[in-house]
């Protein structure tokens, strides 16, 4: 029986894997694109030089009878919000106290690195889930896996409909998804940002209220539903992105990057053209400084071309920030874990012996 109960839970844990695979990875790379230069050093750090892209999907990778029911919530139709927030208030053991106690742990400094980064993986990956509105949904047809609909001429469901069939049905490459969807406004971004989780779930409950009030089992998903529907998808998965930078930032803006005790990895030799290709890796690159800023906390350095069309910048603090003394026309060779920035590669340069002049 216990064994019985636990094959239930796995594949339980495997059909409510949301946003699927493009999904997650676009909410994470959204989420790169707005970090602080600090976090997102931090957040490599974290990472052990790993993307956050590429650590989005591992919750879903990692399951187990304890982490499975921290992807989803259950409630009942047709609440209030004051009536849903007491509800999700005095509930426990799911995406919106997993993502609690996910931020919690990334404040406890009496955590080690390893139990840092495992908290780090899940709130990259919950954030997504919460913003999924088939994982805020009703317990009887598992978050609508059990609601069976027609889409592209196949069978599915309505939670697998909105997991990836829809978003596959744009055709766009998971590069491309990340781009189109980051499309939000400096407005919209400070609005997002300062809602609460329980906000974010707030809406998926809307949503998820609204796709189950026009669905029929055995319906057959036409593509006036897919136009009325992915605009809805886009923005929950921008939202997503948005609000994760926004908790990493509160979270890590002013924090020190956490000391690796493992040993440092060895730098591969790149041609500064390609510095982008190796986000996450330890590279040695050349190259002349075509402009400097200094802004207080640290000295940006543009190599490759100035800003903005440099193809690397240096991130000059600490102890290393009086080396940029009179960097400017200067070829310099730099060692250093390339971080993606805005979409654009970045060293942190805190030891002055990463730069040989």
């Amino acid at each position: 029986m216990k064994n019985i109960w636990i094959i239930c839970i796995l594949f339980l844990s495997l059909v409510l894997a949301s946003w699927g695979f493009k999904g997650h990875r676009a909410v994470a790379t959204i989420a790169q694109h707005h970090l602080t230069s600090n976090t997102a050093y931090v957040v490599s750090a974290y990472l052990n030089g790993q993307g956050m892209a590429d650590v989005s999907t591992w919750a879903d990778e990692n399951r187990n009878q304890t982490t499975a029911p921290w992807h989803f919530l259950n409630l009942p139709p047709g609440l209030s919000h004051e009536a849903f927030a007491k509800a999700v208030a005095g509930s426990d053991n799911n995406v919106y106290n997993a993502i609690l106690k996910a931020e919690a742990e990334l404040k406890d400094n009496s955590l080690g690195n390893e139990q840092k980064n495992e908290a780090l993986k899940y709130l990259i990956h919950l954030v997504g889930d919460a913003h999924q509105p088939m994982h805020i949904s009703r317990k009887e047809d598992k978050g609508g896996n059990t609601i069976q609909v027609r889409f592209d001429n196949k069978g599915t469901n309505l939670h697998s409909l909105w997991d990836s069939k829809l978003i596959d049905h744009e055709g766009l490459s998971e590069a491309d998804i990340a781009k189109n969807y980051d499309t939000a406004t400096p407005a919209e971004i400070k609005q997002w940002q300062n809602d609460s989780p329980m906000e974010w779930i707030w809406e998926s409950y809307q949503i998820s209220s609204e796709l189950y009030a026009n669905v029929n089992p055995g319906q057959d998903i036409d593509e006036a539903y897919y136009q009325k529907y992915i605009p809805v998808i886009r923005k929950r998965i921008d939202q997503a992105g948005i609000r994760l930078a926004g908790e990493l930032n509160k979270l890590f803006n002013n924090a020190q990057a956490p000391k690796i005790t493992a040993q440092t990895p060895a730098a591969t030799a790149v041609d500064l053209k390609d510095a982008a290709k190796f986000t996450g890796k330890t590279i040695t690159v050349s190259g002349k400084i075509y402009s400097v800023k200094d802004i207080g906390s640290m000295v940006l350095a543009n190599m490759g071309a100035a800003y903005p069309n440099q193809l690397l910048t240096l991130a000059i603090k600490g102890d290393a920030k009086a080396a940029a003394t009179g960097l400017e026309g200067k070829t310099i060779t730099v060692t250093g874990q390339v971080i993606d920035y805005k979409g654009k590669p970045e060293i942190i340069v805190a030891d002055p012996g990463q730069l040989k002049f």
